[in-house]
C-alpha cells in the first residue's frame, strides 16, 4: 500500500506545484491569519482544495489534516490520515523566493508511511515509502554527517543558540537556516546538511513528509529530547523536531537541556 500511495502523494504533489505557480507570490492576495498563526495567501487555499478533493477521492476512508483546514476528531478514527502543507514557507512565497515546499505525507497509526516533499521552482522533489529508502528526482539519497558538532552544519533558526536551550556552553555549530521546516528537511536527507533543529512546538503537517524521508535516507528523526515522533495526536503538535545523521543526532540530544 506504501508504494500505491507514494506514487499518489507524486503526483498529486506535481499537479499541486501547477497550481501555486500559476500564481505571483508578490502579488497574491495575503492576510494574517488569527491569533499570530503568520500569513496565507490565496495560493494556500488553492492548493489545499485541490490537495483535499484529489487525495480524498482517491483514498476516502484516509482521515485529513491540514494546515488549511479546521481541525476536527473525524481523522482520530481512521487507520491512516492525510497530513500536509499546501505552502510550507509562505513568507518565503510572498516574498518571491523559491524555497517553499508542498509537504504530504500518509500516517498508519502514528507512523508515516509514505511522504513527499516538492519544491516546484527548485524541481525538487523528495520521496520515501517506508523500508523503500528515500529519493531526490529519482535518485537514491542518504543523509550523512560528522559527531564533532564543531565540524557540523546545521540548519536552525538564530533562537535556537538562547542559552537556555543547552546543558552547557552553546556548541559552535555553523548555522544556516531556509524558511521551510520541510525543505531543512530534505536538505538533511540529502546529505547537505549534518543536522536541523528546531526547538519550538512544532505542528505535525510541517515534520510529518520530511521525518520519513530523513529516516528512510539512514538518518534520525525525534523530538528535542530524543523520543520518537508518533503523528495524527489529537493535538496536531510536536516537542521540537532534532533531525540528522546519527552520530550528528545523538551529539546535539546529548547536548539540549531537556526542559
Amino acid at each position: 500500500m506504501q508504494e500505491a500511495d507514494l506514487a499518489l502523494l507524486i503526483d498529486t504533489a506535481r499537479c499541486a506545484g501547477r497550481v501555486a505557480t500559476s500564481f505571483v507570490g508578490k502579488t497574491a492576495k495575503c492576510w494574517d491569519k488569527p491569533g499570530g498563526a503568520g500569513p496565507v495567501t490565496e495560493a494556500d487555499l488553492a492548493v489545499n482544495d485541490l490537495l483535499q478533493n484529489t487525495l480524498c477521492t482517491a483514498r476516502p476512508n484516509y482521515g485529513w489534516l491540514s494546515e488549511e483546514t479546521e481541525d476536527g476528531t473525524a481523522r482520530l478514527d481512521c487507520d491512516r490520515v492525510f497530513i500536509v502543507d499546501p505552502i510550507d514557507g509562505t513568507r518565503s512565497f510572498v516574498e518571491g523566493s523559491n524555497t517553499w515546499a508542498h509537504s504530504l505525507a500518509v500516517a498508519e497509526h502514528g507512523v508515516v508511511t509514505a511522504a513527499v516533499i516538492y519544491l516546484p521552482l527548485r524541481d525538487k522533489l523528495y520521496a520515501a515509502a517506508l523500508g523503500r529508502g528515500s529519493t531526490l528526482n529519482g535518485q537514491p539519497i542518504l543523509a550523512a554527517g560528522t559527531g564533532e558538532l564543531s565540524d557540523a552544519k546545521v540548519l536552525a533558526a538564530r533562537p535556537a543558540l538562547d542559552t537556555e536551550h543547552w546543558r552547557g556552553a552553546v556548541p559552535e555549530f555553523k548555522r544556516h537556516y531556509r524558511p521551510s521546516l520541510a525543505y531543512r528537511l530534505g536538505l538533511v536527507a540529502e546529505g547537505c546538511f549534518d543536522a536541523m533543529l528546531t526547538l519550538r512546538r512544532s505542528w505535525e503537517w510541517d515534520i510529518a513528509g520530511g521525518a520519513l524521508i530523513v529516516t528512510e535516507a539512514g538518518g534520525i528523526c525525534s523530538d528535542r529530547i530524543g523520543s520518537d515522533l508518533r503523528f495524527n495526536n489529537a493535538e496536531p503538535l510536536l516537542d521540537g523536531v532534532v533531525a540528522g545523521a546519527p552520530d550528528t543526532h545523538a551529539s546535539l540530544i546529548a547536548a539540549l537541556a531537556t526542559a
